[in-house]
């Protein structure tokens, strides 16, 4: 094997040729499969998230997000329902069989998050809160990590080599838009980098189109453009009332958008010959 000059080694393909791939419960995430993860930005209240959750599981989706602790940029900001959240979210995926994905901000926390989560995810704000990542490391829980708003591509992987370094080795990489001088967006999605990462690390990297462009009628094309890039699965915004939601409304689907997404991926999916990772056992959905 030839010796890694890159500041990370475990991250790398020079490390590992061949492709993770990750298991959570059935779903799995990595080399030719393509996973879906959808479920409101914010928990809100029992009725949304039982909602929600009740309509991805007649689409066949088996991994749900959903934030019950939500950094905001303003203090006055919906922070999230906690606890009560995870409560919430866990009590409306157990009905459907479905796993869940939800935020951990601090150290402190994690205890309570891995009581309720499949998978843990870190946000934008905390991909260098390296006392973060090296706990993280000490769990026996898939990690989702996004990429910090005005990360580089090197900082990103470090990131991830911090958790595997730990000793947790399941770990999958978002790309979910950086900061650029557009003002039109609220972010702009890096397929460039998405498409990079690929060919320099053996984890599985998956997309947020939601949060990499803020605005909901572009989700959907980003998202096809996200799979020609190669990206190991989607993670999308999804509401019953976007218009009423509590947190990033205007990026969240609605029922119907999201049937069209799922259909162009399906698609999309046999061209390509990628493992769609949905429940097959889903049902005609009346919007």
């Amino acid at each position: 094997m030839s010796i890694n000059r890159k500041p990370y080694q475990l991250v790398s393909r020079e490390w590992q040729p061949e492709d993770t791939i990750i298991n959570i419960g059935e779903t799995k995430i990595g080399g030719s499969n393509f996973a879906i993860i959808a479920g409101p930005c914010a928990i809100e209240n029992e009725q949304q998230v039982s909602t929600i959750c009740d309509f991805l599981a007649k689409c066949g989706v088996t991994m749900v997000r959903g934030g019950a602790f939500k950094p905001r940029s303003s203090p006055y900001a919906f922070q999230g329902l906690k606890e009560e959240g995870l409560m919430l979210l866990k009590k409306a995926a157990e009905k459907n069989q479905q796993k869940i994905v939800t935020e951990v901000m601090e150290v402190a926390t994690i205890p309570l998050v891995v009581k309720y989560a499949d998978m843990l995810q870190v946000g934008t704000r905390n991909m260098q809160n390296y006392p973060l990542l090296k706990a993280l490391g000490k769990i026996d829980k898939p990690i989702l990590l996004k990429r910090g708003m005005s990360s580089t591509i090197e900082e990103w992987l470090l990131a991830a080599e911090y958790i595997l370094s730990g000793g947790n080795k399941q770990v999958i990489l978002c790309e979910r838009g950086i900061r650029t001088f557009n003002q039109d967006t609220r972010n702009t999605l890096d397929l460039g980098s998405l498409a990079l990462v690929k060919t320099l690390t053996h984890l599985p990297v998956i997309a947020d189109p939601s949060q990499g462009t803020g605005v909901r009628d572009l989700v959907i094309p980003m998202s096809k453009a996200a799979m020609a890039a190669g990206s190991d699965g989607l993670i999308i915004e999804i509401h019953n009332h976007p218009e009423n939601a509590l947190s990033d409304g205007e990026q969240s689907l609605y029922f119907d958008q999201f049937k069209t997404l799922l259909e162009q991926v399906k698609n999309y999916a046999r061209i390509e010959h990628r493992n769609l990772q949905l429940n097959n056992n889903t049902e005609d959905i009346t919007i």
